[in-house]
């Protein structure tokens, strides 16, 4: 199962791309209609919000005045906090149990509102985050809601704006256009991503990673990128205190050219640990990959050290999750090789004139990768010697 989180400003357009995954044969958990649900006469919910609220907030048929309850928390941070304690765990609990029953191979989509406000992003496979212009959508506002002008900026102001939704976005749809432009774009992303993504899921399969080479220019995106997913591996790894997972390799470094591919490393206590969660963070999305992988023990010559490794099963995102034991000359070397390249400029600039010498001459990744082997000696003396000249620690 495909487990999508979706979510937008109001007015932007995320009930049309609910309704056109829908077609799609995408299971869509609407929480606003949870939202109601839960609060339906009779309801401890709709109970609690009674001994909270005071009766004024009934209806005479003793239903929920939404009207007279909004006027209530509009505006009163502390009152909205109450009501969003009634409401939102009642809402979880009731998707959870529609995720419960959904088919192994369904893709599961979660319409949420406040899903960035709530804190919700690491739960989701991905996150979906619907965009529009402002003005756009006060004009749909005022057209399909009946709102003023000012009612309508009234509630936008009152959501997360659009820089923190998008920091949470893996996918980022933009409905500045027509109703057929924004369809093309779910159409494209349920295809060519979240089928894939829910069979690889399903499957325990990382997506293939890409053949030819690319050096990519530096991309002041992929600390987001990293700091998504890793916020998904901490959700996912909850249960097993003392687990901490890093951003390493050449996108964790500023300013450093670099293959298109998030590295980053869990640190367990043993290699057992490591074997233990393999389940948990396929679950997740990252898949075990078959094999046997090592380290090269830096400074200990012609020894080894085993790791794990597993890839992203998500085929717009390749990831590289590598498994190792904290304390161990693979997990020193990775955060080491890391802040002596982001605090040596000079490093830095070599290993980036490096790649692209090795990039002309070898055209694959494997071959490319050997090419490095002997600089990467090189960089573990020098690295050393700065760490021991500054005191550095692994973090």
């Amino acid at each position: 199962m495909l487990r999508v989180g979706l979510t937008g400003g109001i007015g932007a357009g995320k009930s049309a791309v609910a309704r056109r995954l829908a077609r799609h044969g995408a299971i869509i958990i609407d929480s606003d209609v949870l939202a109601r649900e839960v609060v339906e006469p009779g309801t401890p919910g709709l109970a609690e919000i009674v001994a909270t609220f005071g009766a004024g907030v009934l209806t005479t048929e003793g239903r929920l005045d939404r009207p007279a309850l909004a006027a209530k928390v509009f505006g009163d941070d502390e009152a909205r906090r109450r009501l969003e304690k009634i409401i939102h765990p009642r809402v979880r609990e009731s998707a959870a149990r529609l995720h419960a029953v959904a088919a192994p191979e369904a893709v599961v989509v979660s319409d949420i509102p406040l899903l960035v406000e709530t804190g919700q992003a690491p739960s989701f496979h991905l996150v979906v985050v619907v965009e529009a212009a402002r003005d756009a959508r006060v004009r749909r506002l005022v057209a399909t809601r009946g709102m003023t002008e000012e009612q309508a900026a009234a509630r936008i102001a009152a959501q997360a704006d659009d820089a923190r939704r998008r920091a949470a976005a893996d996918v980022l749809l933009i409905n500045d256009g027509t109703l057929d432009e924004l369809n093309a774009q779910v159409d494209g992303l349920y295809r060519r991503r979240l089928l894939p993504y829910e069979r690889n899921v399903r499957t325990g399969t990382s997506a293939p990673a890409p053949r030819d080479l690319r050096i990519a220019d530096p991309d002041p995106a992929w600390p987001a990128v990293a700091e998504r997913i890793m916020a998904r591996i901490r959700h996912a790894v909850r249960d097993h205190p003392g687990v901490t997972v890093s951003h390493i390799g050449s996108t964790a470094v500023p300013g450093l050219p670099a293959k298109d591919v998030i590295d980053l490393m869990l640190a367990v206590r043993t290699l057992d640990e490591a074997d233990e969660l393999a389940g948990t963070l396929g679950a997740a999305g990252l898949p075990r990959r078959p094999g046997e992988w090592v380290d090269n023990a830096r400074g200990l010559h012609g020894q080894t050290w085993p790791k794990r490794l597993h890839g992203s099963a998500d085929p717009g995102r390749p990831v590289n999750l590598h498994v190792r034991v904290a304390g161990s000359p693979g997990w020193r070397f990775a955060l080491l090789m890391r802040d002596h390249l982001r605090a040596v400029p000079e490093a830095r600039d070599g290993y980036a004139a490096a790649k692209a010498e090795w990039s002309l001459r070898h055209k694959d990744r494997y071959t490319y990768g050997e090419a490095k082997e002997p600089w990467f000696d090189e960089e573990a003396r020098a690295a050393d010697e700065w760490a021991e000249a500054t005191g550095w620690q692994p973090s």
